[in-house]
């Protein structure tokens, strides 16, 4: 297992740009597809993007494609998402999630082990 912190959320204007960061400790990272899944009030959760060990494939949400970018470093044992063109429809908490699985679609949560505590995005309109 890894354990998993976010950083990076806050507040934006639609249009605008944050990039999450998700800081992993353990020296077994880089053998773990990583994701990253979002919940909103009142919704359940989703994948929002994901990412292979070795970060050659990758996997988004229909509504983000485009404008989020997942990439990781296992050199620095962090993976990230940079978020562009932020609507208030992305607005959500954001989690960061290890998988010691092969990156499969559809992606599941139940295949990530080991979460993150969140952290929010708000995009005002």
């Amino acid at each position: 297992q890894v354990q998993l912190v976010e950083s990076g959320g806050g507040l934006v204007q639609a249009g605008g740009s944050l990039r999450l960061s998700c800081a992993a400790s353990g020296r077994t990272f880089s053998t773990y597809a990583m994701g990253w899944f979002r919940q909103a009030p009142g919704k359940e959760r989703e994948a929002v993007a994901a990412i292979s060990w070795s970060g050659g494939r990758t996997y988004y949400l229909d509504s983000v494609k485009g404008r989020f970018v997942i990439s990781r470093d296992n050199a620095k044992n962090t993976v990230y998402l940079q978020m562009n063109s932020l609507k208030p429809e992305d607005t959500a908490v954001y989690y960061c999630a290890a998988s010691p699985f092969t990156l499969r679609a559809p992606i599941k949560g139940t295949d990530f082990s080991s979460w993150g505590q969140g952290t929010q995005v708000t995009v005002s309109s």
